[in-house]
């Protein structure tokens, strides 16, 4: 993911939530891995998938715009000097010493607030014991990074899988319903372990969808193929396929050819608006196995009364 997510999408910082999800959709239709090979295509892609996870999140973009966390949304150090906690206004350590070797070491991580409130920034904090009394500090544990990869269908359909984490943890995750290449799933409180009272970090999974022979998938859309035999493709009839919701019957029009597709509305994926796409069948005619003698003759006798050129229309433009 690159440094700057607005750069990643390419919006300004002042870009409204619309906005944010039409340059993803911009990028999705243009560099997703199902419509290019283009490997620079595919890295835009990720990058772009990042950054809108990032900053789709409203908590997570002001934190991010103030410095708080970095475009990968790992906590951001704040560097502060003992300096500056020691000329605070109302510092009622101010003057004391026997902070021994540690107090600049303090005042660098936890800033010029952690001695009046106990907290320092991101979730650390610091309590004295007293003059020469034992300190301890709070930090939150940091984030893991870990790739997922799933399945065509359960990304589509939405489902749980198994992992298990270095520390030997196994979970079961949930994938969302039109779960994309590239989106990030956060496992709250399964990251690195807080130091003292300080918070676990998180495990954000970057997840990579697995291609899939029998579906392709444009933006929202999927497309699958659907084999059909002579007569039907010649008759019209009622055939069984496959959807994301389950198998259902449709209608092929009679005198259907190779490539034609037909269209289901509402059965593709999630959006991020929650609509779903649509599906669309394409038709395949596929011969069968063995050509008879009474199919040949019958097809040697239509044709010479009923011969045509499919190719007619390419001489004709040229190609």
């Amino acid at each position: 993911m690159a440094d700057d997510p607005y750069a990643a999408l390419g919006v300004s910082r002042t870009a409204t939530e619309a906005e944010l999800k039409k340059a993803y959709r911009k990028i999705a239709k243009a560099d997703h891995p199902d419509l290019t090979d283009d490997k620079a295509a595919h890295d835009r892609f990720k990058a772009a998938s990042a950054a809108y996870d990032l900053l789709k999140d409203p908590d997570q973009r002001a934190r991010f715009d103030r410095g708080e966390i970095d475009a990968q949304g790992q906590e951001r150090p704040q560097r502060r000097y003992y300096r500056d906690f020691s000329e605070a206004q109302g510092n009622p350590y101010r003057g004391e010493a026997n902070y021994g070797d540690f107090s600049d070491v303090f005042a660098d991580l936890f800033g010029d607030g952690a001695a009046a409130s106990g907290r320092g920034g991101f979730g650390q904090s610091w309590q004295s014991g007293g003059r020469g009394g034992a300190r301890s500090f709070d930090m939150r544990g940091q984030d893991h990074r870990y790739t997922l990869e799933v399945d065509f269908l359960t990304a589509a359909r939405g489902g749980t899988t198994r992992i298990t984490l270095p520390d030997g943890n196994v979970l079961d995750v949930t994938i969302p319903a039109g779960t994309r290449d590239g989106q990030t799933i956060r496992l709250r409180g399964k990251g690195g372990a807080g130091m003292g009272n300080g918070a676990a970090g998180d495990a954000l999974l970057s997840v990579t969808v697995a291609d899939d022979p029998d579906w392709r998938r444009d933006g929202d859309d999927v497309v699958t193929t659907l084999p059909i035999s002579l007569d039907e493709a010649v008759l019209g009839a009622k055939v069984e396929a496959e959807t994301l919701d389950g198998p259902v019957m449709l209608t092929v029009p009679a005198g259907a050819s190779s490539g034609r597709k037909l269209r289901l509305r509402g059965r593709g994926l999630k959006g991020a608006d929650g609509r779903r796409g649509d599906h669309y069948v394409e038709l395949r005619v596929a011969m069968p196995p063995v050509v008879d003698d009474d199919l040949a003759e019958f097809i040697r006798g239509w044709r010479a009364k009923n011969a045509y050129d499919p190719r007619a229309d390419r001489e004709r433009g040229g190609r």
